[in-house]
């Protein structure tokens, strides 16, 4: 798998950068100016949505991470970098220098997690997290740097098929029938029109208000596409399938 990087990446000159793999292969990461926390769970959470998990594959966290800090010295006010990967992700060393723009460094072993990154231990979500073990291809680039998180285009280029999944999501208020309407007419007009796979999540904003926000919903119905990029948004009028399909991306199918 050839994998290359744009001449014109961003890469500030202090950072911490977090990445995190699936068993399969795939990766999400971020590039942290402000070295704040708790990415992992961004991460995780992100990874839920994108391959559509039943729930956001923290247990990843301490056997398939790696992280690289470039930091000030204070007393030689040169910069110096850190950077250690989780056995299981060493490999993936060339991504992981491609990606944080670190050039040919050699990457450290992270202290090894006993009871945590045992096989068998990993291997009893295989069943429940199946999408985990399969290669999509899928190199994400998450900011989170404003308040809406956005998911951004990969920062390298993957010479393979781009994963070819749509993930949606409804957002509604209640449970009417004009609801139940409008759920049925979508998945009619997708499973005969998208020609690839699609989950849609029904999400009501009385009991999740918080998802809305993160979403920029202000007004019902709205149809979210989150995958694939770039992220577009249809409110009110889901009867008409050619703005539906022009919003997806999907046009040529029609």
């Amino acid at each position: 798998m050839t994998k290359s990087t744009p001449d014109n990446l961003p890469i500030p000159r202090l950072y911490k950068g977090i990445a995190l793999f699936t068993p399969g292969g795939d990766l999400i990461y971020c590039i942290d100016p402000h070295k704040q926390g708790r990415w992992h769970s961004h991460l995780c959470a992100a990874l839920q949505e994108i391959l559509d998990l039943p729930e956001p594959p923290h247990f990843l966290a301490p056997c398939y991470t790696a992280t690289v800090d470039h930091w000030l010295d204070p007393q030689s006010q040169q910069v110096k970098t850190f950077a250690e990967a989780s056995p299981a992700v060493l490999k993936h060393q060339a991504v992981l220098n491609a990606i944080f723009n670190t050039g040919n460094l050699v990457w450290q072993p992270a202290p090894w997690q006993e009871g945590l990154c045992d096989r068998m231990v990993l291997a009893t979500y295989h069943s429940s997290f199946p999408q985990l073990w399969e290669d999509h291809d899928l190199i994400v680039n998450l900011d989170l740097s404003e308040q809406a998180p956005k998911y951004y285009p990969p920062a390298i280029t993957v010479q393979k098929a781009p994963l070819k999944t749509y993930v949606l999501r409804l957002f509604v208020v209640g449970h009417s029938a004009n609801t139940e309407r409008i759920l049925k007419n979508l998945h009619e007009l997708l499973e005969r029109s998208l020609g690839y796979p699609y989950t849609m999540k029904v999400i009501d904003v009385l009991t999740n208000p918080e998802q809305a926000e993160i979403d920029q919903v202000s007004a019902t119905p709205t149809l979210v596409k989150v995958w694939p990029l770039p992220i577009r948004r249809m409110v009110g009028d889901l009867d008409n399938a050619a703005k539906i399909l022009q919003m997806l991306g999907a046009m040529d199918n029609l």
